[in-house]
This record gives C-alpha cells, sequence and structure tokens, in this order.
C-alpha cells in the first residue's frame, strides 16, 4: 500500500527528476560541425586555429562538447560537391565554409543544414544569399568585401608607395568561381584611369601558369603587380613574391598572408578574424537561430600591411609619414 506521503514524494521527486534530467541531457549534447574548404589542409591551419579559438570562447571545446568534421578538396574545386554530400550524410549540425567555390557546393548539397561562410565575395551577386540584411534560405556568415570599388583603393595605395608604378599586372584565374570579376575589374579600370595607370590581365589557371605569367609581365614591361586571391595564387604565395621581388614588380595583395610571406603590401580584411567571428554565428544556430534571419556582417576594417624588408628590396624608400599609415609593417 503506498501512503499519501510517500505517493505525493515519489510524484514531486519525478517532477524535479524530468527537467534536471532533460537539463543534463541537453548539457551533454555534443554538436558536429564540419569545416569544408577547397584550400589544402596545410594551407588553413591559421584559419582552424581561429575558428577554434572563437568555440572555445563561446564554451565548445573541440572533442568535448563539439566534433568538427574537416573535409579539404586540396586546391581541387571538382572534388567539393562529392565532399559536399559527404557532410550531408553525416548530418552535421553547421557547415562552415570558405570562398565562394566551397560554399556554393555546400548550397547544392543542402538545403536545410545552416551553412556559415567566412570569405563569401558578392554573395548576392553570387546567388548565395537574397541580401545582406535578410540572407534568406539556409546560409550566413560573413564577406571579405564591401563594395568593388576597394579595388580602386589598392591600386591608389600601391601608386603612392610606389610612385614610379605605370603598367600594373592583374594575375587572376578566370576558373575561380570565389571571384565577380565584371565589377571588379570596372572599379579597377576606372581607378587606373584617374592614375594614369595601364592593366594587363595575366591569367593563372593552374599552378604551372605562375612562372609562365611572370615571364609576360616582364617581356610587357610591368613594374607592378595587383593578384587577386584564389586557391592557386593563396596556395603559392611565397613564390608569388619571391618573383614580384625578383622582377622589381612592386605588388599589392588582397590579404596579409601574402605580405607575410615576402610579398609588398596588401590591403583587406584579416582572415584569422573573420574566422573568429564565424564562431559566433555557429554559436547562435546551435542556440537555435536561423540563417535566413542573421544578417551577413562584412568587414568593419580592412588592415593596411607593408614589408619593409621587401619595400627596401624593391628600391623603394618609405617616407615616416606615409609609413605611419599602416596598421603593421613587417621589418
Amino acid at each position: 500500500m503506498i501512503t499519501r506521503r510517500v505517493f505525493v514524494g515519489s510524484l514531486t521527486g519525478g517532477l524535479l527528476a524530468a527537467p534536471l534530467a532533460a537539463e543534463a541531457q541537453q548539457a551533454a549534447k555534443v554538436y558536429r560541425i564540419a569545416y569544408f574548404q577547397v584550400l589544402p589542409r596545410a594551407q588553413n591551419e591559421q584559419m582552424l586555429k581561429a575558428l577554434e579559438e572563437g568555440l572555445r570562447e563561446r564554451g565548445y571545446v573541440p572533442g568535448q562538447n563539439i566534433f568538427i568534421e574537416y573535409r579539404f578538396a586540396d586546391g581541387k574545386s571538382e572534388r567539393l560537391p562529392e565532399l559536399a554530400a559527404e557532410l550531408v550524410r553525416l548530418k552535421v549540425d553547421v557547415i562552415v565554409t570558405g570562398q565562394n567555390p566551397a560554399t556554393v557546393a555546400a548550397k547544392q548539397a543542402t538545403t536545410t543544414i545552416p551553412i556559415v561562410t567566412t570569405l563569401a565575395s558578392d554573395p548576392v551577386g553570387a546567388g548565395l544569399i537574397a541580401s545582406l540584411a535578410r540572407p534568406g534560405g539556409n546560409i550566413t556568415g560573413l564577406t571579405t568585401d564591401v563594395t568593388p570599388e576597394v579595388g580602386g583603393k589598392r591600386l591608389q595605395l600601391l601608386k603612392e608607395f610606389a610612385p614610379r608604378v605605370s603598367r600594373v599586372a592583374v594575375l587572376w584565374n578566370p576558373a575561380f568561381r570565389g571571384f565577380e570579376p565584371k565589377p571588379a575589374f570596372q572599379a579597377l579600370e576606372d581607378a587606373a584611369r584617374r592614375l594614369r595607370v595601364t592593366l594587363r590581365k595575366v591569367e593563372v589557371r593552374e599552378p604551372g601558369d605562375v612562372e609562365r605569367g611572370f615571364d609576360s609581365m616582364v617581356s610587357e614591361r610591368a613594374d607592378g603587380l595587383y593578384v587577386i586571391t584564389d586557391p592557386i595564387t593563396f596556395t603559392h604565395r611565397r613564390l608569388i613574391a619571391d618573383l614580384a621581388v625578383k622582377n622589381r614588380l612592386a605588388a599589392m595583395f588582397t590579404v596579409s598572408e601574402f605580405v607575410g610571406a615576402g610579398g609588398f603590401m596588401s590591403y583587406g580584411a584579416n582572415l584569422a578574424d573573420l574566422y573568429r567571428r564565424a564562431a559566433t554565428y555557429v554559436d547562435k544556430i546551435l542556440k537555435g537561430a536561423k540563417p535566413a534571419d542573421l544578417p551577413v556582417e562584412q568587414p568593419t576594417k580592412f588592415e593596411f600591411v607593408i614589408n619593409l624588408k621587401t619595400a627596401k628590396a624593391l628600391g623603394l624608400t618609405i617616407p615616416p609619414s606615409l609609413l605611419g599609415r599602416a596598421d603593421e609593417v613587417i621589418q
């Protein structure tokens, strides 16, 4: 026979145990996210570290309450669809992507798993989202650019710090789907006219094109270089920086990793900062937010980085007044 006191106690204990058990179950949940990139892992270490640091700052410890599936296409864009399909089969909670090709592949593979892009280029023009404020669909995240006109700003900085530059070779990969050439080149050409600089496009579709491209630049007497970042140029950034110095080309890059590899100067978003901020999106989504409702962020600050050692190797003397404008000076 069960007394009323015991029954009430059992009932109360059961009512208390239910939410406590649910809370414990929720606290013990291990999330699974994916890191999906076209570049090889060796080229992603800095970004991976930044993403993991951002996750730790928000209480997620890889290997404990969050597990990260890493997938790298090793620079081969044709592998992206199969890798994206594999992640969908694993039913990850969130897919974190890098540049547009990986994001496009993820979008084509799923319309339900949230996707956080970290290095989107013109995501509206590329058809990834409906608008920056209201992305719609399952994609949100961060962009690497503000407007195409930032290319003109880079060209202007190059001309200010290397006044002798009059013929600028633009190294780019026409096969790279993460770059919208029409608005970007229009902005570059507009700036070139104002600065009285001649532009010449040099294509790099595969690694072997890098050295051939520089041979072409030299034969056409280029004295400046503007490099558009893609998996090929980023992977071979040290070779590009070395060849630019060897051939006396003052070079402007879009991210500082090229300057760290010996390049002359860069003006652009901080990649590590973008990946650290991507963790905020992951956190919000894991807590129930929908990508469609999370505005896509643009860079709030572009960093200007210059390599003084490279400047000297190019025979350039940078006045203190100009050097003071740099956010970082590599000696």
